[in-house]
């Protein structure tokens, strides 16, 4: 909202120059325009981080509508579709942005992940193969790397990771995302060393806590790992490693660590509860 004082020295200024040629009301044209410019951009931002995705969605349709030819506004509508989950929408967007004569490279990978989300893996490489290999970012190399491993190509990936992992300082993602193309190729090991890497550096990533479970137990290694974790998140970790445990065929164990996840929760654990009746009934049928 514009001030006042704002508002009245532009109405001012408009009196004053009612009598001049008709090139000074262009010139007042020009500076309204500059000032509306200026109050769209702030709606911008807000409507790009605090406003409600969808809201967002609203606005930058309606403005991109009334002025198609600005890429600020075409690049608003595109990441409020993928803040409110409608990637292929937001791919559509994207789409549009990147033919913009004013696009850039990051607008490229930003099609890409849109493409990702949409479960476009094909779509995705090609937008990515567009980028010139001189334009090296984190989150470009990040989707190079969750690419190759849709595609199988193992070496591709352990490449891209690792010079992700180089290009931020907050590696805890990219290690997870590593470990768990590491645990899908069955190197267990690996897997096991990158989830408890990225815990070290975000022990409050549960994700990494949960997938390193999953690492232990596929080596048939039970035993919840030593890292910080909630009561309810060790519940939560003791039915995953239960799970585990019926999957590999140990029923025994599976029990005693459902029947733990249980008792582990302060509230009552339901989701273990009804694993282990499953478990007990399937086991006396």
């Amino acid at each position: 909202m514009r001030h006042p004082i704002i508002v009245t020295l532009c109405l001012t200024g408009a009196f004053g120059l009612a009598g001049c040629q008709n090139a000074g009301g262009n010139e007042v044209d020009r500076a309204m325009q500059a000032v509306n410019v200026v109050d769209e951009s702030n709606l911008g931002d807000i409507m790009l981080t605090v406003a409600d995705p969808n809201e967002a969605v609203v606005y930058f349709t309606r403005t991109a509508a009334e002025q198609p030819d600005r890429i600020d506004v075409q690049r608003g509508l595109a990441v409020s579709l993928v803040r409110a989950q409608r990637p292929v929408e937001a791919a559509s967007a994207w789409r549009t942005v990147v033919k913009h004569p004013e696009a850039t490279h990051e607008d490229k990978v930003e099609l890409a992940d849109a493409l990702i989300r949409a479960g476009d893996w094909e779509g995705a490489r090609e937008a990515l193969n567009t980028v010139p290999p001189t334009y090296e970012t984190f989150k470009r190399y990040r989707l190079e790397a969750m690419v190759a491993d849709a595609n199988k190509d193992w070496k591709r990936a352990d490449s891209f990771y690792e010079i992700a992992m180089g290009l931020t300082t907050r590696p805890a993602g990219v290690m997870n995302n590593w470990g768990y193309s590491k645990l899908t190729r069955g190197a267990y090991a690996d897997a096991e060393r990158l989830f408890a890497d990225a815990i070290r550096q975000d022990n409050k990533l549960f994700t990494a806590k949960n997938n390193l479970v999953l690492a232990r137990a596929a080596q048939r290694n039970y035993s919840l790992p030593v890292v910080p974790m909630t009561q309810l998140e060790r519940a939560q970790l003791l039915h995953t490693a239960g799970l585990s445990a019926v999957k590999q065929g140990d029923i025994e164990t599976a029990k005693g660590l459902l029947r733990d996840a249980v008792e582990t929760h302060p509230q009552h654990f339901d989701e273990a509860v009804r694993s282990l009746a499953a478990l007990e009934n399937n086991v006396r049928g």
